[in-house]
């Protein structure tokens, strides 16, 4: 069994301002509070940050994605980890659910940086120890630290739910060839077909859909993807799939941006549903308005509460990899 007054003594989580709501749910699966800490800013804009409570000795997780706006939420990170490492914790370990600035991840043209490989050395040298987060953009960026990093997964999340809906003759479609091992795995879950959209883009805010490998025609399609921006690729992915015959179309990723137009370019899509995580704060209010019942979001607290017990307790993680 599982100590959890030693928990209570020795771990330790605090929250950045990017999503406090997510940071609570994990705190209450782990039935400990929520750490205190005072942040602000400078007159002159700086961000500002005092922990308030004792963390000399303590196993630290700090809970912030670096979702828009990234400046903001990543450099608030950062202090955030400086100021733990120099008040004494014992160990600090980033919790990043979106881990930002993620879609440089190689150089793909001349005079190009490798802006992910930039964040993770900024992590390191604030004084992280450890990196627990979801769903890499790429899988090459755990490559990039020095330090363990636990890459949770959400898709057994998102696979329950479409398994609860009990769908009829389902086919699981990537939205691009570099997605196909994610689709796959998602796929194989359910126990259903896979198709891949073969897309080029013209540029950053261009997504043009070449063609569709794999049987669609009569079928129920669930596009998968990490994450979903401007919903650009969403939207004439599922157009390409009712074209080719799909009898309709859900999509699902775990990371919602949500950038501008993406509210709106779901809600008039043909899609019958988008499932998301709250690895990145949504206003569901807002959301509501906007979209309707459209947009599910789904809750990533309880897997990221047993990777913290387990990093904790010095238990192995893998198994939530899976």
């Amino acid at each position: 069994m599982f100590n959890f007054i030693d928990m209570t003594q020795h771990l330790k989580v605090f929250s950045g301002s990017a999503n406090p709501h997510l940071a609570q749910e994990i705190c209450w699966y782990l039935d400990i509070p929520l750490g205190r800490v005072d942040l602000g800013r400078f007159p002159n804009g700086e961000i500002r940050v005092r922990i308030e409570e004792s963390v000399r000795g303590c196993d630290v997780f700090v809970v912030q994605p670096t979702s828009p706006p990234a400046n903001d939420h990543l450099m608030e990170l950062l202090i955030m980890i400086d100021a733990l490492h120099r008040a004494s914790a014992e160990r600090i370990t980033a919790v990043i659910p979106f881990y930002g600035y993620c879609k440089q991840d190689r150089k793909t043209k001349g005079r190009e940086p490798i802006s992910a490989k930039l964040v993770a050395n900024l992590l390191v040298t604030a004084g992280a120890d450890r990196i627990l987060t979801m769903d890499l953009h790429a899988g090459q960026i755990q490559g990039f630290f020095d330090i363990p990093v636990d890459n949770l997964a959400a898709q057994s999340l998102l696979a329950r739910y479409f398994a609860s809906k009990n769908l009829e003759n389902v086919v699981v479609v990537s939205p691009d060839v570099g997605g196909t091992a994610r689709a796959r795995n998602f796929a194989s879950r359910l126990g259903v077909d896979l198709a891949v959209i073969d897309k080029h883009r013209p540029s950053y805010s261009e997504v043009m859909v070449m063609n569709v490998i794999g049987d669609v025609k009569g079928r129920t399609a669930i596009i998968v993807d990490d994450l979903i921006d401007t919903a650009g690729t969403l939207v004439e992915g599922a157009e390409a799939l009712l074209e080719r015959g799909a009898r309709e179309v859900y999509a699902c990723a775990t990371h919602p941006l949500f950038s501008e137009p993406a509210l709106d370019r779901i809600r008039e899509s043909a899609i019958k549903e988008v499932v998301v995580t709250n690895t990145i704060h949504l206003d569901r209010e807002e959301l509501a308005r906007r979209v309707g019942d459209k947009v599910k979001v789904l809750s990533v607290a309880p897997i990221f509460a047993e990777a913290i017990k387990r990093i904790h307790g010095e238990r192995s993680v893998s198994e939530l990899f899976i």
